[in-house]
């Protein structure tokens, strides 16, 4: 099989990290609050998507300084399409040097690097790294928050809107429980920001006469096994938010509080939450990274072949004591008929137990796929009856 896929013209590639979606499961965590100090909670499993605890979850509140996880995306985005690198250097500008709050006292004119900066916002909260590396990818700070809020609607954000790069109170600056998890979710396929988030203390301008010191805000860092991010949060306006992630034998999970009355009870009902995961679910790997998900054929197309692979691991959240082999995949297409848009749904795949569809995985184009002209079908066709490679069959 795999020799047929070296064959194959690989026409897409997976939208497909997919959201699993809960359908329909209870969970003893749904009947009891796991974070009663909170305004709003959710607790997630980041290899399936399914919640496994949600309190007011769609309710729009200040998200203070987890804002910066947008930012933060949006720049490992842009430095894995090659629009930016690591090594660039960053000038800063009066408005950015002229934040409040937490910082990393950029003065305007200094250059710091991509890489220095990122690690100011990810371990420290930087306000000011936050929006010098805002005004360098979108050329104002302005721009940059229409990219941010382009990007939560692409991701589902139904209650969220952004208004700057760093989270300082402002009017009409919110997001919720359940879009922050999606947005925590989306993040970490990039490794790059746990490095950063997971790191406890480090040094900026090392060997400078000005170097600076950064402790992470995130205390579970240090304190709770697994936790290696995200991002922590605290307006007098917000009170006390956290975004948090723990990974312990192949079981990735996210955690977000908001509205918590003080840093010691956020971290403590975070902790709770984990606890209460850790010891009630495994995760059992259903695709690595990378792999092939579905082959399918799409009429008309050119290229004629669409590969659908998995972005980011998928995995099935099973109780303890649960048969993996108890889960079936049934697999249900919409029309796979060119032109197909990038990112246009094409199907999805369910996980059924018991006879009921327990998660599912919506398979999307990460290409556009045009409509073959009349040359291009005659030779799709003659390549099929005289079972030519597919590499004559593309050749002009």
């Amino acid at each position: 099989m795999l020799k047929k896929f070296s064959r194959i013209v690989l026409a897409g590639l997976l939208l497909g990290a997919g959201l699993f979606t809960r359908t329909g499961q209870t969970h003893a965590a749904e009947e009891q609050d796991l974070a009663p100090q909170a305004v709003s909670a959710v607790l997630m499993d980041a290899g399936s998507g399914k919640v496994l605890f949600a309190k007011n979850p769609h309710q729009p509140l200040p998200p203070a300084s987890i804002t910066k996880l947008m930012t933060m995306l949006l720049v490992v985005e842009a430095i894995d399409q090659g629009k930016i690198s690591l090594k660039d250097p960053v000038r800063v500008s009066e408005h950015a040097a002229s934040m409040g709050g937490t910082q990393i006292f950029l003065e305007p004119g200094e250059q710091m690097s991509v890489h220095d900066m990122l690690k100011g916002v990810a371990i420290a909260s930087a306000n000011d790294a936050s929006v010098a590396l805002a005004e360098f990818l979108g050329g104002t700070e302005t721009n940059f928050v229409r990219m941010m809020n382009q990007r939560a609607l692409q991701l589902g954000m139904k209650n969220t809107q952004f208004q700057n790069a760093n989270g300082l109170p402002a009017n009409n600056h919110y997001s919720s429980a359940y879009d922050i998890a999606l947005l925590s979710r989306e993040i970490l396929k990039y490794p790059l920001i746990t490095k950063f988030t997971g790191i406890y203390q480090d040094y900026l301008r090392q060997g400078s006469k000005k170097p600076f010191w950064l402790v992470n805000t995130n205390k579970l860092v240090r304190y709770y096994q697994g936790v290696d991010g995200l991002k922590t949060g605290y307006t007098s306006e917000a009170k006390f938010c956290l975004a948090a992630t723990a990974k312990r034998n192949g079981m990735r999970l996210i955690s977000v509080v908001m509205g918590e009355p003080d840093a010691k009870t956020r971290n403590a009902e975070v902790a709770g939450m984990f606890d209460y995961a850790f010891n009630q679910y495994v995760s059992h790997p259903l695709y690595k990274q990378g792999d092939v998900i579905a082959v399918k054929k799409i009429d008309k197309g050119d290229p004629r072949t669409l590969v659908i692979k998995a972005k980011r691991p998928i995995s099935i959240l099973m109780k303890k004591g649960e048969d993996p082999n108890s889960y079936q995949k049934k697999w249900m297409w919409y029309s796979l008929q060119a032109p197909i848009k990038k990112g246009q749904v094409l199907g999805k795949m369910q996980l059924v137990k018991d006879g009921r569809p327990v998660q599912e995985l919506e398979l999307a184009s990460s290409v556009e796929i045009r409509r073959a002209s009349w040359w291009t079908s005659v030779k799709q066709v003659l390549g099929e009856v005289l079972h030519l490679p597919e590499q004559l069959q593309e050749t002009e």
